[in-house]
């Protein structure tokens, strides 16, 4: 690949993307909890407009393969009274890394956050992770040790409305 750039993705990129998604489940060991379609991505990005996604692409004279990505959304901070950004995923395939192109995909979406406005940009590591924890912390990122993640999946819903 002799050029790395950043886009933003588009329709056609769902399938790659779904790619991406597989992988990031296969290297954090949750295959299994991969439930979601093509046309679900397809929905989330383009569809239903809460889902964004950073596409790393490298170019040479064969064309065009993707090689990272980083899904976002919008969230919001009710003291800062702003909204920020909350990166769901960011990921780049094995043979790809240790070139920079993580570090751009977060400048991107750091750009993004400060032309828009925004307050923050949050995300989370799983704690065995110390390869990512390290790259994140080389950048800046603090931990939120203060802060415990809570969560209601779906199949808890109908339990949480009959209480």
């Amino acid at each position: 690949m002799s050029e790395i750039i950043i886009r933003k993705a588009e329709r056609a990129d769902c399938n790659e993307i779904y790619k991406l998604i597989c992988a990031i489940a296969e290297y954090e060991h949750m295959s299994d909890l991969v439930t979601g379609s093509v046309s679900d991505i397809e929905h989330l990005l383009f569809g239903s407009g809460v889902g964004r996604c950073l596409l790393a692409c490298g170019r040479d004279k064969d064309g065009e393969r993707v090689v990272g990505f980083a899904l976002y959304f919008y969230n919001l901070s009710t003291f800062k009274c702003r909204a920020g950004i909350y990166l769901e995923d960011l990921f780049v395939y094995p043979e790809y890394r240790g070139r920079g192109i993580g570090k751009r995909l977060l400048k991107t979406l750091c750009g993004i956050a400060k032309d828009e406005g925004l307050g923050r940009m949050d995300w989370e590591c799983l704690d065995w992770n110390q390869p990512s924890l390290d790259f994140y912390h080389s950048l800046g990122a603090r931990d939120m040790d203060e802060w415990i993640h809570l969560r209601v999946d779906e199949a808890d819903f109908d339990k949480l409305l009959g209480s």
